[in-house]
C-alpha cells in the first residue's frame, strides 16, 4: 500500500520489535505503533490497534515469535512459549487466521526462536502474496463501470498488504476499469467509514460512505451490481463469519439477484469447523455502541455518548452468513462455490 506516496505494509517485524499501522488513529492521523514484547502485541490485537483477519493473523504470528525470543532468557523455554501461546489465542476468538498463525509459529518455535521468527515472517509475506492473487482472481468478475458494495474493512489494513474484498477493486482500477464503491459505515466501530473510505481515497477510487441500513434500498433501486466482503472464519460447509451486519446484506442481495462474493485467504478456512453453528461469536464491550470519538473542527479529539444514559447495549462483533446466500468464494486459487466438496479441495494448497 502507498500512504502519501510511500509504501507500507500493515504490520512487520524488525529485530524483536513489531511495528504496525495504528488503525485506531485512522483516518485522522497516521501513526506507527511499536510493540516491544508479545504482551504488548496481544494488547494491540485485543484493543484493535491492529484489526482485520489477515493482519490479526500476522500480528499473532509475530507475537509468538516475540515470545520465543523472550523465552531464551527464561529458565523453562517451552513452558514460557506455551503460556504465551494461550495468551495470544485469548485475544480474539473468532478470526481463524490468528489460530493458524499461532500454531505454525509455535511449532517452529519448539525448534528454536530463530525458526519462529523466520516462520512468522514467511507467513506475513505469504499473506501479502496471496492477497495479490486474490485481487487478480476477483478482477475477472468485475466489469467496466460496475458499482460494488462492501462491508467492514477488508482492504490493505485488514491484511499484510493488498487486502481481500478490496484487492479486486484496486486491481480493477489499476487495469483501467471504472468502478465505484459503496462503503457501509460498519457500526459500531465504523471500519467502513474510517478505514475502507480512507484506503479508497488513497487509491483514488470513486466511492461514497453509506449508512449501514441503506444497502438494501440501493440494491432495490439497481444502484449496486455486486457485493464483496471479507471473512473472519469460513466453515467447511461454506458458512461465513464476518463483521456484524454482513448477514442482512447477503439476504438483501439474494432477494434482488445481486452476486454476493466473499474474498479470503486459505488461512481463513477452518476445515475442522463443520458449520457456522460451531463458530464462536465474540461479544465486545457495550461502550463501542454507546460512545463515539472523533476530532472537532480544530482537530481536538472528543469522546461523546451517542445513546440514552440509562440504557445498556449488546455488541456482537460478528454474524454468520449461511452458504446459501453466497455466490462464490474468491481465493488465490480461483472462485469456488461455498460447498463441502469445493472447500475440501482447497486443503491441498495449504
Amino acid at each position: 500500500m502507498k500512504v502519501n506516496g510511500k509504501h507500507y505494509r500493515t504490520i512487520w517485524m524488525e529485530g524483536h520489535r513489531v511495528k504496525m499501522i495504528h488503525q485506531n488513529k485512522l483516518p485522522f492521523a497516521f501513526e506507527i505503533f511499536e510493540s516491544d514484547d508479545h504482551l504488548q502485541t496481544c494488547h494491540a490485537i485485543k484493543t484493535m490497534i491492529v484489526r482485520g483477519a489477515g493482519a490479526i493473523g500476522a500480528a499473532a504470528g509475530f507475537a509468538m515469535a516475540q515470545a520465543c525470543l523472550e523465552a531464551q532468557n527464561q529458565t523453562d523455554y517451552q513452558q514460557y512459549i506455551r503460556k504465551a501461546k494461550a495468551a495470544v489465542e485469548a485475544t480474539r476468538p473468532t478470526a481463524q487466521n490468528l489460530f493458524y498463525a499461532v500454531k505454525e509459529v509455535f511449532e517452529a518455535g519448539m525448534q528454536s526462536a530463530e525458526s519462529a521468527v523466520i516462520r512468522a515472517k514467511e507467513l506475513a509475506a505469504a499473506n501479502a502474496e496471496e492477497m495479490r492473487k486474490i485481487g487478480e482472481t476477483g478482477n475477472q468478475l468485475i466489469q467496466q463501470r460496475m458499482n460494488i458494495a462492501t462491508h467492514c474493512n477488508a482492504g490493505w489494513l485488514a491484511f499484510v498488504d493488498y487486502g481481500s474484498a478490496l484487492a479486486p477493486v484496486f486491481e480493477a482500477k489499476r487495469s483501467g476499469k471504472e468502478v465505484f464503491v459503496y462503503a457501509d459505515e460498519t457500526r459500531p466501530r465504523n471500519q467502513g467509514a474510517r478505514l475502507t473510505a480512507w484506503e479508497l481515497h488513497q487509491e483514488n477510487v470513486p466511492h461514497a460512505i453509506i449508512p449501514d441500513n441503506a444497502n438494501a434500498w440501493l440494491m432495490s433501486q439497481g444502484k449496486i451490481d455486486m457485493m464483496i466482503t471479507g471473512a473472519d472464519r469460513i466453515a467447511a460447509n461454506g458458512d461465513v463469519a464476518n463483521k456484524i451486519g454482513t448477514l442482512e446484506k447477503a439476504i438483501a442481495a439474494k432477494e434482488y439477484g445481486i452476486p454476493f462474493y466473499v474474498a479470503a485467504p486459505l488461512s481463513t478456512f477452518d476445515f475442522d469447523c463443520e458449520s457456522g453453528n460451531d463458530i464462536i461469536i465474540e461479544n465486545r464491550s457495550d461502550e463501542e455502541v454507546l460512545w463515539q470519538e472523533g476530532p472537532d473542527k480544530e482537530g481536538s479529539f472528543h469522546r461523546i455518548r451517542m445513546a440514552n444514559p440509562g440504557s445498556n447495549a449488546l455488541n456482537p462483533a460478528f454474524d454468520v452468513t449461511p452458504a446459501k446466500y453466497i455466490t462464490g468464494l474468491i481465493t488465490a486459487h480461483g472462485v469456488v462455490s461455498p460447498t463441502h466438496a469445493d472447500i475440501r479441495q482447497l486443503k491441498e494448497f495449504l
